[in-house]
């Protein structure tokens, strides 16, 4: 567990010092670089047919969860020696909260790479098209979720929640013409229905990580309003 020395200069914010919510976002970062890398690589293993950046991608997911170890064994100090209250407790169960979602972000990641292994045998069904767009919306979502959250921007906040519906879109599209190509192809070949549902697979990861990156905003947005985002969006429409 990390213990540090008091400052007794340090400036102090609510039940929290400056340097407590600069490390948490800094680890934040740190962990939104590493599974945004990974949806990035696992993506490049299909598209490069390279199960060297497949086999990489699972073996970094450790180093996500070094990070969420650390961040969460740091929220537990804080909760005992700063002892906060209102939107200071707020902060760090939201904390804890986001270092889950970004876990499991990463563990989509996993999954991607695990499919591209697959995929890079059995070749493609169709060609990427949809799924590189999710992939591309998922890691913005994630990293503008994280900076709306330290720059306290709800309306930054409500607009990566909007995004998720981008993400939905293109997966209904990649499985509607996956599932009317397969239907399509001549059944002499015997891997076409396992292509297509390693395909329908990743297309399926990156929509949950589009769900996790979501909730992050949602989290997010309790944190610094009080408020569930879902009722904002009702009042605003």
């Amino acid at each position: 567990m990390i213990f540090r020395k008091r400052n007794t200069k340090e400036k102090k914010v609510g039940g929290l010092f400056e340097r407590d919510k600069s490390w948490l976002f800094k680890q934040l970062y740190a962990m939104a670089d590493l599974v945004e890398r990974a949806i990035d690589d696992a993506l490049g293993a299909i598209v490069k047919k390279s199960d060297d950046l497949a086999l990489e991608v699972i073996r970094k997911d450790d180093d996500v969860d070094i990070i969420e170890v650390e961040v969460e064994q740091e929220c537990l100090r804080l909760l005992a020696m700063r002892q906060p209250v209102r939107e200071d407790l707020r902060f760090v169960f939201t904390i804890i909260k986001i270092i889950t979602e970004l876990e499991r972000i990463g563990d989509q990641a996993v999954n991607i790479a695990e499919r591209a292994l697959e995929l890079n045998r059995e070749g493609l069904i169709k060609p990427l098209i949809d799924i590189p767009k999710m992939a591309d919306i998922v890691i913005e979502m994630v990293r503008e979720a994280i900076e709306a959250f330290e720059a306290r921007d709800i309306d930054k906040l409500m607009e990566v929640y909007r995004r998720d519906d981008e993400v939905d879109a293109l997966n209904r599209v990649n499985f509607a013409e996956t599932i009317q190509i397969m239907a399509s192809t001549k059944m002499d070949d015997p891997y076409s229905v396992k292509k297509a549902t390693d395909l329908l697979s990743v297309s399926r990861y990156l929509e949950r990580a589009g769900d996790h990156a979501t909730n992050i905003a949602e989290r997010a947005f309790f944190s610094v309003t009080g408020e569930r985002i879902k009722e904002k969006l009702l009042r605003t429409s």
